[in-house]
């Protein structure tokens, strides 16, 4: 797996087109989070496929995707119907996410380079840009960008793979929060605390900093769904 490690001269890029199937995944965990998709909905490929204007192949991709997350259940001649991950199943994956990021973010804090620590700046100070933009989806793109930099910072490719893989399954969680009023300031806030540690080379507080940020992550997202 290739991964972009930001430097001095590479300023924060628009997202990557996505493919078809990631954005009807993303279309279709909004829908389902929002709740205008309900547990226990039946989805036809077919139907979607015509809805979206697009072949069953990132349909059926796009469900795949989304039955890693909890989000759809789907049975050998049955087909597929909306789910929601259990409370126990949701804290357990992001358990699991606090983890690897804390561990990614503590190696970071000692093995990024110095190009990689003034990338790792520069799209912090693109998201503090984004607080005032009111575009959640544009802040929660440049956020990924944001991990992702830690995740190579770490110099650990396998544990980047698991973290990579891990965050895809809680996405649709993590960006549903960003849409609690006041959400992406607090965020950027606490992405202040791990690049702190991290520049001062403090893994155990870079590690902290994370851990508590994920955790908070979770807290908000149970907000959100409260709120509806």
């Amino acid at each position: 797996m290739s991964l972009i490690i930001p430097n001095q001269s590479q300023r924060p890029r628009p997202a990557v087109r996505k493919t078809l199937a990631e954005e009807l995944r993303l279309q279709l965990a909004d829908e389902i989070v929002q709740g205008v998709l309900r547990p226990g909905d039946a989805l036809d490929e077919t139907e979607l496929a015509n809805r979206f204007g697009v072949s069953r192949t990132p349909v059926r991709e796009a469900i795949r995707q989304l039955s890693a997350s909890g989000l759809i259940d789907t049975r050998a001649h049955v087909g597929s119907v909306v789910a929601r991950p259990s409370p126990q199943r949701l804290i357990g994956m992001f358990e699991a996410m606090a983890e690897l990021e804390a561990l990614c973010a503590g190696l970071a804090a000692k093995r990024m380079a110095a190009n990689e620590r003034r990338g790792l700046e520069e799209v912090h100070e693109a998201l503090r840009a984004l607080i005032y933009s009111g575009n959640p989806q544009r802040y929660h793109e440049t956020n990924e960008a944001f991990h992702t930099a830690i995740y190579a910072g770490a110099h650990n490719e396998y544990l980047a793979e698991l973290t990579l893989s891990t965050r895809e399954r809680v996405q649709p969680f993590r960006r549903a929060q960003f849409r609690n009023l006041g959400r992406l300031a607090k965020s950027h806030a606490e992405h202040d605390l791990v690049v702190v540690a991290i520049q001062r080379g403090d893994r155990e507080r870079a590690a902290g900093a994370m851990r508590d940020h994920i955790e908070t992550v979770r807290e908000e997202y149970q907000a959100y769904v409260e709120s509806l």
